[in-house]
Order: C-alpha cells, then sequence, then structure tokens
C-alpha cells in the first residue's frame, strides 16, 4: 500500500511504495534548502526541475538535472538547493 510522507513544513512531500526493485519514493520539492539523513543507500533521480546536490564528504554542490541520477550512501547526510519546483524518484536498496 501507499504511505504518504510530508517534510519541512509541507515543502516537500513523498508516496512511497514497493517497486519491482524494492522500495521506492516518488515526490516533489518546492524551491528551498534541505538537508536529509539516511538509513540505506538512496539511487534518486530527477524527473523534472533540477537540484544543486551536496554529497557526503563532498565540499561542491553538483547540479542534477531530469534524467540524471546521484547516489547517497548508506548512513550519511546530504544537503540539497532546490531552485524550482522539482519531482524525483528515490529508490532505497
Amino acid at each position: 500500500m501507499f504511505k504518504t510522507n510530508e517534510y519541512f513544513d509541507g515543502k516537500v512531500k513523498s508516496i512511497g511504495f514497493r517497486s519491482a526493485i524494492g522500495r521506492a519514493t516518488v515526490g516533489v520539492m518546492a524551491p528551498g534548502e534541505y538537508e536529509f539523513g539516511t538509513d540505506t543507500v538512496e539511487h534518486m533521480s530527477i524527473v523534472t526541475g533540477e537540484m544543486d546536490v551536496r554529497l557526503p564528504g563532498e565540499e561542491q554542490f553538483k547540479t542534477y538535472k531530469p534524467g540524471q541520477k546521484f547516489i547517497v550512501s548508506k548512513d550519511a547526510k546530504f544537503q540539497l538547493k532546490v531552485p524550482v519546483e522539482t519531482a524525483y524518484l528515490c529508490i532505497y536498496q
């Protein structure tokens, strides 16, 4: 069954589901700056919009656009700067 999530006073919303390759969420983010923590490896794909991402151990942000993805390691924190409304797909492994 679906599970809905809401973070940062409603600026980030997602729907969790079981995909053929494991647990996943599809969601949207309003413009803003966010920090997330992981409890598993996360494979994040940008559907629309864009994100500036600073991964663990990195000093600089890197921009990701539709069709691009990044991977965040388990038990880590990462920062996002979202300049426009952005949709994403996250696969947890």
